[in-house]
């Protein structure tokens, strides 16, 4: 690949694969393409999730709410989640399959208390900034191979920013796997799309 493209590895957590708390079906058997993927770029990243105890867009934080219910925060709506990625658990280390010496950089996201975080880029008001942007200008990267979980939520939304940003964006259905909440995955396609990702 040249200099100038990075691959960006979605948050392979033990939490987000079979067996964990918010485990994706078949997150764990897209690891393998993945590593080999590395081998083909100079640049890699990868993201982790990485949440406090008692984190806002955790269903057990809000009284009478449940998993995958919807409430409203101060920046938008927001889908309650089980208890995941906490800070430090098993279910937040990554993968134990995933090569993680291959990366020059990972990105924690959502440790702030009351922000939840899908993209790579941005915390979910969608101002606050993880410092990948300009990481990636400072090494100048200009394209971006996106792989990883969940398709239609934190893979999505980091393509989706940074197509939004300015750098050619291609994402690897077949190295990432969705969650597909009441039909989430076909609207983050169609949004994907329509924001000039390629979908590979």
């Amino acid at each position: 690949m040249p200099a100038d493209t990075a691959l960006l590895v979605i948050d392979i957590q033990n939490d987000f694969c079979p067996g964990g708390a918010l485990a994706v079906a078949e997150g764990d058997q897209i690891v393998s393409g993945i590593n080999a993927l590395m081998d083909e770029h100079s640049s890699v990243i990868l993201t982790q999730d990485w949440h406090p105890a008692g984190h806002s867009s955790f269903a057990s934080s809000h009284e009478g709410k449940g998993p995958y219910e919807l409430t409203e925060m101060p920046y938008g709506p927001q889908v309650l989640w089980p208890d995941h990625c906490v800070i430090g658990s098993h279910g937040a280390a990554f993968h134990p399959d995933l090569r993680t010496d291959a990366a020059q950089m990972i990105v924690r996201k959502g440790f702030r208390p009351h922000i939840d975080s899908y993209s790579a880029f941005f915390e979910n008001d969608r101002s606050t900034a993880t410092g990948l942007h300009g990481y990636l200008q400072e090494r100048s990267i200009r394209s971006l191979v996106l792989t990883g979980l969940a398709t239609d939520f934190c893979v999505a939304y980091s393509a989706l920013d940074a197509a939004r940003l300015g750098y050619a964006v291609e994402l690897h259905e077949s190295l990432c796997r969705a969650i597909d909440l009441d039909g989430s995955l076909a609207a983050a396609k169609s949004q994907l799309r329509a924001a000039g990702v390629k979908i590979s």
